[in-house]
């Protein structure tokens, strides 16, 4: 993986015509904008952290209920990071994008350790923890310690391409480039949070990716794309390219109402989550039975093939349900373990390991 390129902001003077749509959206905010999310009307750096990284890629309505189980468990930076990893992964278990919580746990144990348990407030030094990109480590800064820095998120580079006709692939350098030079000057010289909070707010609920409500927008009188009615053009999607298919074979090892299952290595996909055995390509099922986990299988069922997607590849998971005989040696090393289904549920799992284990 390259090294993190460390982007120091830019954000400049707001001119007349900016400040112009700074005031636009901080009035709409104020009327129209989300006030009582949970991790709201608050200056913690650790909540407002934690909300940020859920947020990722994930929508509000799915992170909330997620969001105050962490923090019934985990109720302050330094109970996250004396936590090992599994519980952190067991509480973000089905939020996906499980890079996120193993970077979350980093950074609490980076926090700890470097600055003595105290979220900084130093932009440059936020960003530098592990998880936290540029428009991250700004919202951090805007909401935590009222900094005026640039954010320029999914939903807001959306906003920025169709008010400034910016057209082009968000992910492309070049196009991003352009948004972010907006994003860094239209930043106001005051109410930088109202603002930014607007900005996430219109992208969210009005400028979205379809149906977008511009009869509602504090924008649409200067949006380029709405005066040439060219919204569906704004940005450009991502290429489309043919994802790879891939196959796997998992084993369901079921004995006396417990399940088998198996830590996945920290990296890769499902890094450090608890799953189910996967049989290398040829590997007999009773042969990977007895070799590796010391039982002997009686019988063996094929279960419903699961689909599951990943950005960069499509995978068919088909599981094998096999009723164990007799175990000649329980395994007890660290990475597997027998438990009641039940109690496996409540396990840090893959989303389609979970599908597996409650279909059955």
């Amino acid at each position: 993986m390259p090294p993190r390129r460390v982007s120091k902001t830019r954000t400049q003077p707001a001119s007349a015509d900016n400040s112009g749509f700074a005031r636009a959206v901080v009035a709409w905010q104020r009327v129209h904008g989300r006030h009582g999310l949970p991790w709201q009307n608050t200056r913690d750096a650790y909540r407002i952290w934690l909300s940020e990284i859920m947020l990722q890629q994930t929508q509000v309505a799915a992170v909330i209920p997620y969001y105050a189980r962490f923090l019934a468990r985990f109720p302050e930076l330094a109970a996250l990071a004396a936590a090992d990893e599994d519980a952190v992964l067991e509480l973000w278990s089905g939020l996906g994008y499980y890079s996120r919580a193993r970077n979350l746990h980093r950074a609490a144990r980076a926090v700890a350790s470097q600055h003595g348990g105290q979220f900084p407030a130093d932009f440059e030094a936020v960003l530098a923890l592990p998880g936290i990109g540029r428009s991250t480590a700004a919202a951090i800064c805007v909401f935590a310690f009222g900094a005026r820095h640039a954010i320029l998120d999914g939903n807001v580079k959306r906003v920025f391409a169709r008010c400034f006709g910016v057209a082009g692939y968000p992910g492309e350098a070049a196009v991003a480039e352009q948004l972010w030079r907006h994003a860094d000057q239209l930043v106001p010289a005051k109410n930088v949070e109202a603002y930014t909070q607007g900005l996430m707010d219109l992208g969210a609920g009005v400028c979205t990716r379809s149906k977008p409500r511009c009869e509602l927008c504090p924008l649409s009188a200067q949006c380029v794309a709405y005066k040439q009615n060219a919204i569906s053009k704004y940005p450009s999607p991502r290429p489309r390219k043919v994802l790879p298919q891939r196959r796997v074979r998992m084993l369901v090892l079921l004995h006396a109402g417990q399940v088998l299952l198996e830590k996945r290595p920290s990296s890769g996909i499902w890094g450090g989550l608890w799953s189910l055995p996967e049989l290398a390509d040829g590997e007999h099922v009773d042969g990977a039975c007895l070799s590796r986990y010391g039982v002997t299988p009686a019988l063996h069922k094929v279960l419903p093939t699961v689909a599951h997607g990943f950005t960069h590849f499509l995978l068919d998971i088909e599981p094998l349900r096999v009723t164990v005989k007799r175990v000649a040696m329980r395994a007890q090393s660290p990475g597997v373990l027998w438990l009641p289904l039940a109690d496996a549920l409540g396990a840090a799992l893959p989303a389609p390991v979970r599908r597996i284990l409650a279909a059955l």
